[in-house]
């Protein structure tokens, strides 16, 4: 075996592709994510061929061209944009006797330089020990004999498998610890839920302006800049629209073409601020020419985690690279559903916030209420939500309450509700006569 260098800046970059012709754009952003790890891009490399080659994924004549730019270049890295499987990223190794990663661990290796939180740290450990798990056969050959002499015979352990057995054990302990973190989390949507605060999730392409924006409207200090997944841990602010309607913003991490299932499942504790949200501003980057597709692999990577169903509300970012005015778009529903803004010279923030504001109005709905004596906490709650507008308390002992309900507010207070049908009405009565006595 060669002696892994210390260092890998200085890399190779392959992009292969198979029944067709490589798509610029594709090596584009892979030159991108290249740059984002901290590598030296010294060359790159297009390759196209009808299919995989089971031993090398590429043809043994591209193989032998790989050698001889390791040697003459120098090279310390070689970087495919493809996934390769274990077999074939160790035979690669061992022939061009250079440090070889492919797509996912490169995406790793990003994620591990941008995690700052306890959780997203966590995650990241997670999803490196389950890509390495399927990469540690034959990695320790030298040692896998068994020991001799009196006493000592007998198959034993051999490094491999005492590996494999603490690979194992490490994954369970962060799970452990992961399933106690996805409990706290849970328990602040609860808390959330309960005072009736919507949250809204920003999502979009990685390098959309996602936390440009969060830092603009919500005045936080979330690290923001121009490379792929510059944001990894998800951060969470109140947002006040009006003096009547305040929102949680959640910022979470960027989503990017063909993102292994692995990696989207390992942050699932992060993205479920996303399966949970009532609204998902779907951030895109306006200057960019391929938005409508990056648009339809973010549609899919929600649709994977379960948060297609959520609404959207698609905010074009950027304009300020396009020479567009900040302008909104509206639906056929006359409501607001585009709106085109620059995060980062601050254009457009307050239509922005009106469509927002228009979005949670249309929420609202008013009602009559009839809150029995005991009820206070639900009082309290609609005055700390402003959503009362009169109230009158009458001889029967209860309070009469005009409101402004949203949907969630309102199906906690569907028993008290003015317009029932008697037989509910008379139930109602019983209930609050039993309660008082």
């Amino acid at each position: 075996m060669f002696e892994r260098p210390k260092s890998g800046e200085r890399a190779l970059l392959v992009h292969p592709e198979f029944g067709k012709s490589p798509d610029p754009t594709d090596t584009e952003e892979f030159r991108l994510l290249t740059h984002s790890a901290g590598a030296q891009e010294i060359k790159v490399i297009t390759y196209s061929r009808p299919k995989p080659e089971s031993r090398f994924l590429i043809g043994h004549g591209k193989v032998d061209e790989l050698v001889a730019l390791v040697e003459s270049e120098e090279i310390e890295l070689l970087l495919f944009n493809y996934e390769l499987s274990p077999s074939q990223e160790r035979n690669i190794e061992k022939t061009c006797k250079c440090r070889v990663l492919d797509r996912t661990g490169l995406i790793l290796d990003i994620f591990a330089q941008r995690a700052r939180s306890y959780e997203g740290k966590l995650q990241v450990e997670l999803a490196q020990l389950k890509f390495i798990s399927t990469r540690l056969v034959r990695g320790w050959t030298h040692l896998e004999r068994q020991k001799g002499g009196i006493g000592l015979r007998g198959l034993g352990e051999t490094q491999l498998e005492t590996d494999r057995r603490l690979l194992a054990q490490r994954v369970k302990h962060l799970e452990k610890r992961l399933q106690k973190v996805r409990k706290q989390r849970e328990q602040g949507r609860q808390a959330r839920k309960k005072n009736s605060v919507p949250t809204v999730a920003l999502v979009g392409y990685t390098n959309a302006g996602k936390s440009t924006l969060f830092n603009r409207v919500t005045s936080a200090n979330v690290y923001q800049a121009d490379q792929l997944f510059a944001t990894l841990d998800p951060t969470l602010r109140k947002l006040e629209l009006s003096k009547n309607q305040h929102v949680v913003l959640a910022d979470t991490v960027g989503f990017i073409q063909n993102l292994p299932h692995d990696l989207v499942d390992a942050f699932h504790a992060t993205l479920q601020e996303t399966c949970e949200a009532d609204l998902l501003l779907h951030l895109v980057d306006a200057s960019s020419e391929l938005r409508n597709d990056h648009i339809e692999q973010v549609n899919q990577v929600l649709k994977h985690i379960g948060a297609d169903e959520c609404p959207q509300l698609l905010v074009f970012n950027k304009i300020d690279q396009t020479y567009q005015i900040p302008h909104v778009d509206i639906g056929e529903d006359k409501q607001i559903n585009r709106v085109w803004v620059s995060a980062l010279k601050d254009q457009g923030m307050n239509l922005l916030n009106s469509a927002l504001l228009q979005y949670f109005e249309s929420q609202h709905s008013q009602a009559t209420l009839h809150l029995p004596l005991n009820q206070t906490e639900l009082r309290t709650l609609l005055y700390n939500q402003n959503a009362v507008i009169s109230e009158t308390f009458n001889p029967e002992g209860i309070w009469e309450i005009e409101a402004s309900l949203s949907n969630s507010l309102k199906d906690r207070f569907k028993p008290y509700l003015y317009k029932q049908t008697n037989q509910e009405s008379s139930q109602h009565k019983a209930d609050f006569l039993a309660q008082s006595e």
